[in-house]
């Protein structure tokens, strides 16, 4: 039996909920948890909020089992996660300026989301109250010969806004702070009310690199509520575009993070096979970010035999000439002498944060929702799930490259076996409250996606959590006592979402 079995049980079932486990519990079992997360012994999914309640999704890893749990009918608060668990510290920050829900405990108070430019405060909760301006305090570090250096959250050239800021002891990081929020969205909020169509659309522009992944998400969430299954060939088509994004977003970055080493070589020709790839997505789904072509039900386009010959010829071409790409970078001792060493993330803090994708796998931790938690048709699909224990930049990079190898591989077998058939099922409502869950592999990671219908087959509440919410965090860890100039390399391999962390 899952520990988790322990907990659910000791709360009360709620119905219709799927396909996870749900329970409405009492403050007891919900500290019981948070220590269960700081032992090591569970995995945090995810921490959202209400106006009057709060949901924490967790995962057992060695059984393969998740569930949430929740607090309802709050009048003011809660007992604090974070103040066991520190991946919580960011969640719960943010569920206060939403909801205006006090984590009691919370060991820093300072506002994370809500920079007091809202026009009023606790959007999504029954606490509303005028907006007002404060400062930020960052923490000090004290000691000789510091100082600081303050970057952003305005960057230089195509790039999202996030503050960051630098306490160095000559050209050595001593401490690195972020201040994120700058691309806050409302989407939580602009969700509520929304029919399905709707919400799918605002899913999908969470993080526009991962279009595909979010819509995934929540139609599996929205479909898990609902009951309702999809056609076989859309199954399979869904992970098709799944892996047309990881493949182009894992060759962008690694021609980046080579380019923040000054070997331009490798943008250049990992720019033009990422290029490659979206010309031959928009060839075959019609658009070059797959952007809305997973829906509830199903998938909005098909496949026909232009297409596929478009994505086999896409194939051949990535298989020929990326081999040649991994060779140059692990034969070029000029970029080595860059990335090997730098950056380095330590396996325990993986474990901890829960990280997910190239992060966590290049630094030991080998999670992967395709295969952990499988879903259609991933469980059928033969791949690997490549992971490393140097936990630095080059691992990273590795990480990506053997991803790429993985995909390939993927797509073939997609295109090798997928089945005729309708793709799009009739989306009902249910004429009751439905809940429904879903967990999906992106190209950053696990992106979690949690809503509630009504009877009319409205949103009432949507959560969506990014993988970036746990990976952040650990970028001011693994940039300690590397050197200033190493920070855009080390934040490139990280690559994580602005717009998918600030919602």
């Amino acid at each position: 039996m899952s520990m988790l079995d322990d907990l659910t049980g000791n709360g009360r079932p709620v119905s219709h909920h799927g396909p996870w486990p749900r329970a409405v519990t009492d403050s007891s079992t919900w500290i019981s948890a948070a220590l269960r997360l700081s032992e090591g012994r569970l995995t945090m999914l995810g921490l959202w909020g209400e106006r009057n309640a709060v949901h924490m999704a967790l995962l057992d890893e060695q059984a393969g089992r998740s569930a949430i749990l929740s607090l309802e009918e709050l009048q003011t608060g809660y007992p604090s996660v974070a103040q066991y668990h520190p991946p919580a510290l960011r969640l719960e920050r943010k569920l206060r300026d939403l909801t205006g829900l006090e984590p009691e405990g919370l060991p820093d108070s300072r506002p994370w989301f809500d920079h007091g430019r809202w026009g009023l405060r606790f959007p999504l909760g029954q606490r509303s109250a005028p907006a007002s301006e404060f400062s930020y305090p960052f923490l000090p570090a004290d000691g000789e010969n510091l100082h600081q250096i303050p970057v952003g959250p305005v960057h230089a050239g195509i790039i999202e806004p996030g503050h960051f800021r630098f306490t160095a002891n000559g050209e050595t990081v001593v401490r690195l702070e972020e201040r994120l929020g700058y691309v806050h969205k409302g989407i939580e909020g602009l969700m509520a009310g929304a029919d399905l169509a709707r919400g799918l659309q605002l899913a999908g522009r969470t993080s526009g690199d991962s279009s595909v992944a979010y819509a995934y998400a929540f139609s599996r969430a929205a479909e898990a509520a609902l009951g309702l299954e999809v056609p076989l060939r859309a199954v399979w088509l869904r992970a098709l575009m799944a892996e047309l994004e990881r493949l182009a977003n894992h060759l962008g970055d690694i021609g980046a993070i080579c380019n923040d080493a000054a070997f331009a070589l490798m943008l250049a020709h990992c720019g033009v096979l990422r290029e490659q790839v979206l010309r031959a997505a928009d060839a075959a789904f019609g658009h070059r970010l797959m952007r809305d072509r997973i829906v509830p039900g199903g998938v909005a386009a098909d496949l026909d035999s232009n297409g596929k010959a478009g994505l086999r010829a896409l194939h051949a071409e990535i298989s020929r000439k990326f081999p040649a790409l991994a060779e140059l970078y692990d034969n070029t001792v000029s970029l080595q002498d860059r990335t090997v060493g730098a950056g380095t993330l330590e396996s325990g803090f993986a474990r901890q944060y829960g990280a997910g994708g190239y992060i966590g796998r290049a630094a030991g931790r080998s999670f992967d929702t395709r295969r952990n938690l499988a879903y259609p048709p991933y469980d059928e699909l033969t791949f690997d799930v490549p992971s490393l224990g140097d936990g630095d930049v080059n691992a990273r990079i590795w990480i990506r490259i053997r991803e790429v190898e993985q995909s390939l591989s993927l797509i073939e077998q997609i295109l090798d076996r997928l089945p005729d058939g309708p793709i799009l099922s009739d989306v009902q409502a249910a004429n009751d409250f439905r809940e429904g869950v879903a967990l999906i592999e992106g190209f950053r990671g696990d992106i979690l996606a949690w809503l509630r219908l009504t009877p009319e087959g409205r949103i009432e509440r949507c959560h969506l959590r990014d993988p970036s919410w746990f990976q952040w965090p650990l970028l001011e860890a693994a940039i300690k006592d590397n050197i200033v100039a190493d920070f855009p390399l080390c934040n490139k391999s990280f690559n994580c979402s602005y717009s998918g962390h600030d919602l």
